[in-house]
């Protein structure tokens, strides 16, 4: 199968089902195509604005060159509220596509080819998600969204059966805990206490899977967000900062060297590893300036160097107004960055090419900002 299923239900009859919700048909964007034999397309969740239900699903046709917006709802026309609030991060594992909607409390669970719902994983304010031999890993805040320094409720991580679905077992780890990477026999856990301003957490929380218990934490910087597994032994994690006096940083993390720390002077809203290349960029909010800074850079974690201070070589980074997600094609090297824009608003997404020069850019939904690449 070389693409998605193609949808046919009519406008009036999604309408009938939802009357709630304002339907609008999906969208046929015509890209220029890449034939990439091994990846088909790829998924874009889009964020949608909080307490909006607003969470859509995109996807890309590599082959036919096809952008198809709000492809769940077409898909699923019998679920009252679609995808629902906040989409926040979707794999794909086996046969299933998983996408983690933090403020409806789920895991959504779909056909890898069609988007068709199979089921949904009930899981408090979920944040993402992780798999290994045959679970599901997802981080949960656990509690309310709720801004309080005194925050009493500290966050887990839940186990998935991929195949019931139901959740096995729960380890807590620190408050508000974010990204989460396995290696070998370990859950690396970012915790941020992202809600406990200005006591912010600053800890990695590590899991022995076998006993699925924290073993340890190790301290990192404050308010952790991003975590990657590099093929040196690493574990690369950002800090947000505090967004005052102490700036965003990216962290090392030796892992054969007794898990010393080490940082570069860079600052990360988010990031993607392709080989040894760690790609990422900057929407560094400061109250001090009442600004952001927009910067985007390549690491190279072999070296542990900065090799590149904006992968965009030919200008048009200037039109990206809040960039919110970053993919690499693992083939052909295209480099994809959405613009979450003014965040209400639908945004847009950019490919680049791997000398980073601008080929093409489509709408998307509101808030653009995690992809799952779909294999043939």
């Amino acid at each position: 199968m070389r693409r998605i299923h193609t949808f046919t239900l009519l406008l009036s009859i999604l309408v009938a089902c939802r009357e709630d919700v304002e339907i609008r048909p999906p969208e046929v964007i015509p890209v220029a195509p890449s034939d990439s034999a091994a990846i088909i397309g790829f998924y874009l969740l889009n964020e949608g604005n909080m307490g909006s239900n607003k969470s859509t699903l995109d996807y890309m046709d590599l082959f036919s060159g096809e952008y198809r917006r709000n492809i769940y709802a077409d898909a699923n026309p019998s679920v009252p509220k679609e995808m629902g609030d906040v989409g926040n991060d979707i794999r794909i594992y086996g046969e299933k596509l998983y996408a983690v909607i933090n403020c409806s409390n789920k895991v959504e669970v779909m056909d890898r080819r069609t988007a068709k719902r199979i089921g949904q994983i009930d899981i408090p304010n979920c944040r993402y998600i992780r798999f290994h031999g045959g679970y599901a890993y997802v981080t949960s805040y656990a509690g309310p969204v709720e801004l309080n320094p005194d925050y009493k409720q500290r966050g887990y991580v839940a186990m998935v059966d991929t195949t019931t679905l139901q959740v096995m077992a729960r380890c807590l780890v620190g408050y508000q805990p974010d990204e989460l990477e396995i290696v070998g026999n370990r859950i690396y856990v970012a915790n941020s206490g992202g809600y406990m301003f200005p006591n912010y957490e600053s800890t990695v929380s590590v899991i022995d899977i076998a006993s699925f218990t924290e073993i340890k934490r190790i301290e990192v910087a404050r308010n952790l967000h991003r975590l990657r597994a590099d093929r040196h032994g690493r574990i690369w994690v950002s800090s947000r900062g505090d967004y005052y006096g102490q700036p965003s940083r990216l962290y090392c993390i030796d892992l054969d060297n007794g898990e010393h720390v080490d940082s570069l002077q860079v600052a990360v809203s988010n990031l993607y590893l392709d080989g040894d290349s760690l790609y990422l960029y900057s929407t560094e909010w400061s109250y001090i300036s009442m600004s952001n800074e927009i910067t985007y850079g390549i690491v190279d974690v072999a070296r542990k160097q900065i090799v590149s201070r904006c992968f965009i070589t030919d200008g048009t980074e200037q039109r990206i107004q809040i960039p919110y997600g970053i993919m690499v094609h693992p083939i052909t090297k295209d480099i994809y960055v959405t613009d979450a824009k003014n965040y209400v608003s639908p945004g847009t997404l950019y490919c680049f090419d791997r000398n980073g020069r601008l080929k093409w850019n489509v709408r998307t939904g509101d808030i653009p900002a995690h992809f799952a690449l779909l294999e043939e």
